[in-house]
């Protein structure tokens, strides 16, 4: 398992490693698809005993990249619950009776059969529903604060978040560059 991979792992879902945001979502290009799938493998072996579910979303077939859903099965599962989450997935034509596995499923197929990126997206990371809601709406203008991820309710909550999160990434860049393991950041 290249360095690579725990890199990018940790400089795009150190929130999620560290318990500060349920659910975190990157694009990995290895040097050939079955390196990049057995990377996904390997960390969800090491990662599955922490609460930590790591997911290949989708492998693209002309690059072989894959776009890896790293994500706090717990969390996730609690907040996909929400009534009004649901509503939302269901009014965007998710099928909501199967719960939050069978949503990740819907939204995988999602991502490998639609020409436009789904932008509901931004529940299964942990986005505020006003946030996603006006990005939908607003089709990514008009936006009061960008960041993390488009803000369209509260910036000042919004603010403080993301403020959290770059301070988590700089300080868990900072732990694996000084030979700290990823193991070891989580159980911090």
């Amino acid at each position: 398992m290249g360095r690579l991979f725990e890199e990018l792992l940790v400089e795009q879902c150190a929130p999620t490693l560290t318990g500060l945001k349920p659910a975190s979502l990157f694009r990995y290009q290895a040097d050939d698809r079955i390196e990049s799938v057995q990377a996904a493998v390997h960390w969800a072996r090491e990662l599955e005993p922490y609460g930590i579910t790591v997911r290949v979303l989708k492998v693209c077939p002309k690059t072989g990249a894959s776009l890896i859903y790293l994500y706090r099965k717990t969390e996730l599962l609690r907040l996909l619950a929400e009534p009004a989450v649901l509503n939302f997935l269901k009014g965007s034509g998710y099928e909501t009776e199967g719960g939050g596995d069978q949503l990740l499923r819907q939204l995988s197929r999602r991502l490998c059969l639609e020409e436009e990126f789904p932008h509901e997206i931004g529940v299964f990371l942990g986005y505020p529903l006003e946030d996603v809601e006006g990005f939908i709406r607003h089709r990514g203008r008009n936006f009061s604060l960008c960041g993390y991820w488009k803000v369209y309710g509260d910036p000042e909550e919004a603010q403080i978040k993301f403020e959290r999160y770059r301070c988590c990434t700089v300080h868990c860049m900072e732990q694996l560059r000084s030979g700290v393991s990823i193991i070891r950041m989580i159980a911090a």
